[in-house]
C-alpha cells in the first residue's frame, strides 16, 4: 500500500531534476523515501497533487435539483449495488493520513514547512470526511495509514456524532498551523488558509444542526447554538479581514481573486482549464449540444425586481400565469439577466457584437432550438434535452468557439463570502435573532440590485423564524444557482418532498406578427440572421421535458442517508448497513 504512494513521488523527483540526471540515476527505484519526506519541494508537490480532491467546474452540479433539465432520479436511481451517491474514497484519504503522519516524524523540514502542511492535510481530512458523512453518516474515521500486516483493517463505523467531532478536532488543529489569511496577491494564493478553515467549521456545524441529522427535533437541538456560535466567529472575522460581497454579481467568479472569494482552485491556461463554458454554451456556440440547461420551472423561481415573486397579489410586478409566460425576461431579481440566457436576448458571445440568442425551431440554428412547432417542418434534435434557455452564469463570453473546450481557465470558487453570510443568517434566525438574519439578507438583496420598496424590506416577508427559515432557502436557491448547492440545501433541511414525484418544464418560442399571427418562419429566419427579433416577437408554450423516457423525478426519504456499497460491506462484514436500507445503522445524532 506505501508503494502506491510513494512511486508517484518518484515521478515527481524525476520531474524537478534535468534529463542528464536523470539518465545518472543507475536504479529508479532505489529513491530513499525518508529523503523525499525531508524535502519541502517534494512535500509540497505531494499535498498540491491532493488539491485537486476540491474538484473544479461542472456544468452539472445542480442537475439533481429542479434548477436543471435531466430526471437524475428515476425509480431506484440509488440502490446498494450500484454507484450513484457513494463517497467512500479511502484510497485518497490514504494519501494524507500518509502526509500527516511522515511530515510529523520529519526531521529535515523545519518548522515553519511542517505546520503548513499539517494544517492543510488536517483540513483536507476533515473535508473528505465532511463529505462521506453528508453522504452516509458515520463512516470510518480513519486518521493513520493502516499497516496491511500489523492493523485491523476491518474496523467499524464510527457514529455520526464522533465523525463530526473529530472533524471539528482536525479543523480546531488545522487553524492552529495555518496562516490567518493568504492575500489574493501572495505567491501561495489558492491554498487553504485559516479563514477557508473557520468558515468551513461553521457549515460543519450548520450541517450539524440540520433537520437531516435531527429528524425528531430539527430546530430545537441545542447544536443550533454551537453553530451559531462559529458561524457568527467566521462572519466577523472575514469581515475583519476585508472579505466584501462583489460590487456585481455578474462578476464574482469572471473577476478573479475578488472581495467575495473565500477559496478558490487554480485555472490557468494553457496547464489547467476547466470545462464550464463547453458544457452550458448553446451548441452553435461551443463543441456540441450544451450538457445543462435552466428549467422553466427553476426560471419562475427567481424574484422580481421588488424581490417578490410574481405570483404574489402585493407585488408591484404581480402578474397571471399566462402573463408572466409570455413576458417572463421583463422585471426580474437583476440576477435572472446575469444568470440566464432565453430565446432573443441580447448574448454577445464569442466577440459577436449585438448578437442575440434564439431556441425557437425554424429559426435557430438546429444545434440551439427548441420545440415541436408542426409549423417548422422538421423535428428538434434536442426536444428531450433542452428547455429553451441556457446558462450565462460564469460563461467567459469572449472565449470563440474553438476555444471553449480547452481555454475556460476562470478560478473555480468553492466557498465565497455570501455563504459565510447565509450560513450565519440561517444559525442567528434558529437561535432568536430575527434581526440579524434580516441585515444579512438585506446584505445579499442589495447587492443583487432588488428594489428596497417602502418599507426597505426588499421584499421580504419573514416576522417570525419559520417565514425567515423558508424565505433563506428561497435565497440560496437564487444566490448560488448552478454552483450545487441546491439539492444538499433541501436534503439538509429535509426538504426532498420539494423534487419528488416532480416533471421539468421548458418553454417553446413561436415567432408571431404584431397582430398575434404566426409569422412567416422564412421571414421570421431572416429578420433573425441580423439578430432583428426580439423576445416580444414570439409567442411562448410550456412543454413537459423530457417529452419520452423517464419523466418523473422520484426522491424518496430514503435518500436523506444514502446506503455503503455493498462492494464496501462484502469487504468488511464489520461495516454496517444504513437501518433505511436493510441494516442497523443509524445514520442520524439521534
Amino acid at each position: 500500500m506505501m508503494k502506491k504512494i510513494f512511486y508517484p513521488l518518484v515521478a515527481l523527483l524525476l520531474t524537478t531534476a534535468s534529463c542528464k540526471n536523470v539518465l545518472d540515476i543507475e536504479d529508479l527505484n532505489s529513491v530513499n523515501e525518508d529523503k523525499v519526506w525531508n524535502d519541502p519541494n517534494l512535500v509540497n508537490a505531494y499535498l498540491a497533487n491532493l488539491y485537486t480532491l476540491f474538484g473544479n467546474w461542472n456544468s452539472g452540479a445542480d442537475n439533481n435539483s429542479q434548477q436543471l433539465a435531466g430526471i437524475n432520479f428515476p425509480l431506484n436511481a440509488v440502490t446498494v449495488n450500484n454507484t450513484a451517491y457513494k463517497a467512500w474514497d479511502y484510497t485518497t484519504m490514504r494519501k494524507i493520513n500518509t502526509a500527516i503522519q511522515k511530515v510529523s516524524g520529519s526531521t529535515g523540514l523545519n518548522d515553519a514547512t511542517k505546520k503548513s502542511i499539517l494544517g492543510q492535510a488536517l483540513f483536507m481530512r476533515a473535508y473528505m470526511y465532511f463529505n462521506m458523512v453528508k453522504h452516509h453518516g458515520g463512516v470510518p474515521y480513519i486518521t493513520k495509514p493502516q499497516d496491511l500486516e500489523d492493523d485491523e483493517l476491518k474496523v467499524l463505523r464510527n457514529s455520526t456524532k464522533e465523525c463530526f467531532d473529530l472533524m471539528v478536532k482536525d479543523l480546531d488543529e488545522a487553524l492552529t498551523y495555518l496562516p490567518m489569511t493568504i492575500a489574493k496577491g501572495a505567491a501561495d494564493y489558492g491554498r487553504i488558509d485559516g479563514n477557508f478553515a473557520l468558515a468551513f467549521k461553521a457549515k460543519v456545524l450548520l450541517y450539524k444542526a440540520s433537520p437531516q441529522f435531527n429528524p425528531s427535533n430539527p430546530y430545537g437541538n441545542a447544536y443550533w447554538t454551537e453553530a451559531n456560535a462559529v458561524n457568527k466567529k467566521a462572519y466577523e472575522q472575514l469581515k475583519a479581514q476585508g472579505y466584501n460581497l462583489t460590487a456585481d454579481y455578474y462578476n464574482i467568479a469572471l473577476v478573479e481573486k475578488g472581495p467575495e472569494v473565500v477559496f478558490a482552485v487554480i485555472n490557468s491556461y494553457p496547464n489547467k482549464v476547466a470545462n464550464w463554458d463547453n458544457g452550458v454554451r448553446p451548441g452553435s456556440e461551443s463543441r456540441g449540444t450544451a450538457s445543462a440547461v435552466p428549467t422553466w420551472d427553476f426560471v419562475k423561481e427567481f424574484p422580481m425586481k421588488d424581490g417578490k415573486l410574481y405570483t404574489d397579489p402585493t407585488g408591484k410586478y404581480h402578474k397571471t400565469d399566462e402573463q408572466f409566460l409570455q413576458s417572463y425576461w421583463e422585471n426580474r431579481d437583476p440576477r435572472f439577466d446575469k444568470s440566464i440566457v432565453w430565446n432573443g436576448k441580447v448574448y454577445e458571445v464569442s466577440g459577436k457584437t449585438g448578437k442575440r440568442q434564439y431556441t425557437s425551431l425554424g429559426i435557430a440554428d438546429a444545434l440551439d432550438n427548441f420545440g415541436e412547432n408542426p409549423k417548422a417542418g422538421t423535428t428538434s434534435s434536442n426536444r428531450d434535452r433542452y428547455t429553451g434557455f441556457f446558462i450565462l452564469k460564469n460563461s467567459k463570453l469572449s472565449l470563440r468557439q474553438t476555444q471553449v473546450e480547452t481555454q475556460y481557465d476562470v478560478d473555480f470558487v468553492l466557498m465565497r463570502y455570501a455563504e459565510v453570510l447565509l450560513n450565519y443568517a440561517e444559525t442567528a434566525n434558529e437561535t432568536g435573532d430575527l434581526a440579524t438574519a434580516m441585515s444579512l439578507l438585506k446584505q445579499i438583496r442589495m447587492r443583487a440590485g432588488i428594489e428596497p420598496g417602502g418599507d426597505n424590506s426588499y421584499g421580504i416577508i419573514a416576522g417570525n423564524k419559520s417565514d425567515m427559515r423558508e424565505a433563506l432557502l428561497a435565497e440560496r436557491n437564487i444566490e448560488f444557482c448552478f454552483e450545487g448547492h441546491r439539492f444538499w440545501d433541501l436534503r439538509r433541511l429535509r426538504k426532498l418532498a420539494v423534487l419528488n414525484n416532480k416533471t421539468k418544464q421548458g418553454v417553446e418560442a413561436i415567432a408571431i406578427n404584431a397582430n398575434g399571427t404566426d409569422m412567416d418562419l422564412k421571414a421570421a429566419a431572416d429578420l433573425a440572421k441580423n439578430y432583428q427579433l426580439k423576445e416580444n416577437q414570439f409567442k411562448y408554450n410550456v412543454l413537459q421535458v423530457p417529452s419520452t423516457g423517464n419523466k418523473i423525478n422520484l426522491v424518496p426519504d430514503t435518500y436523506y442517508f444514502f446506503p455503503i456499497a455493498q462492494s464496501v460491506i462484502d469487504k468488511n462484514p464489520n461495516i454496517k448497513q444504513n437501518k433505511d436500507w436493510g441494516g442497523e445503522f443509524n445514520p442520524t445524532l439521534e
